[in-house]
């Protein structure tokens, strides 16, 4: 990764409310396709609080992000360019020739332009994006779910093709010698598709609780019941009625404890660096200006 040496760009309040309109676009687009075939996801994290809390968008959020269970994650991927207006939505996720540096898959907005710093050098695609994050059953055997985990790490490691620098100076080692033993990014690849195999193989239907797997670890550790999840429950949304977990309150209160409280004002800010966006204009009018440019020393 080249890192970004230039300042993050800062979004005004009507950029944000320009970019929360987009979101919203995008996910109503979204749900249509995935009613229409009978999918299931839930606003998650930020979308979910933001739903309950203030019945719309968290006001300094200025992104979607969805759960949705495995099976239908990986069926959206097969009906997406079948069924959907892809000249103005694409289903984004890493594969051979196209690296995110992302572990989820999202849709994206191909005629607008949010190119955040950590993928500057990348020649992906850069529209205003919803984030779709799979959701996995859990083993109940404490020994497959460490396996589990680890199979996770390894996905995240190669599928981003970074060491892990979370877990220790000795796992910090480990995974960069690995890294290097894989030689190229299509072997990266293919191992990260061999670990993400590996780590979902456990059916929801199977287990009794579920576990998201593509994130920060301080939430891959996380086992929800699966009660939270067995169905979406309807509230407002920006004057619509979106979905929700059925158990949002055990759900929400484990990976964000009092998830009403609102947090201290110097938090309350959007979490995203940028280097650019327009919500008027495609990202392929500034590559090689905003994106995949040459830095100066």
């Amino acid at each position: 990764m080249q890192e970004y040496k230039g300042k993050p760009m800062e979004v005004p309040p009507e950029g944000l409310d320009g970019l929360r309109r987009k979101g919203l676009e995008i996910l109503l687009y979204f749900k249509d396709i995935c009613e229409k075939n009978n999918l299931k996801f839930y606003f998650c994290g930020g979308c979910c609080i933001g739903a309950l809390r203030h019945g719309g968008f968290v006001p300094w959020d200025d992104d979607v992000d969805v759960f949705m269970p495995r099976e239908d994650y990986e069926k959206l991927a097969k009906i997406w360019n079948e069924q959907a207006d892809t000249k103005k939505y694409s289903y984004v996720r890493t594969t051979e020739d196209d690296f995110t540096r992302l572990l989820i898959a999202g849709i994206s907005d191909n005629e607008t332009t949010f190119i955040k710093t950590r993928q500057w050098d990348l020649d992906t695609n850069h529209g205003v994006r919803l984030d779709i994050i799979p959701l996995d059953g859990c083993p109940s055997s404490r020994f497959k779910r460490k396996i589990q985990m680890m199979w996770a790490l390894l996905y995240s490691m190669f599928m981003v093709r970074e060491a892990t620098d979370s877990k220790g100076k000795l796992v910090y080692i480990a995974s960069k010698i690995l890294l290097a033993l894989a030689i190229t990014d299509k072997n990266r690849y293919r191992f990260a598709k061999f670990a993400e195999r590996k780590m979902s193989k456990y059916k929801i239907s199977d287990c009794d609780k579920i576990t998201e797997l593509c994130t920060w670890f301080v939430y891959m550790r996380n086992e929800y019941p699966k009660s939270a999840f067995e169905s979406q429950l309807y509230v407002d949304f920006e004057g619509y009625k979106l979905p929700i977990p059925v158990g949002y309150d055990e759900y929400l209160k484990m990976a964000f404890g009092d998830y009403m409280q609102m947090p201290p004002e110097e938090k309350r800010v959007a979490k995203h660096d940028i280097v650019y966006y327009d919500l008027e204009r495609p990202y392929t009018d500034f590559k090689g200006k905003y994106y995949c440019v040459e830095q100066d020393d």
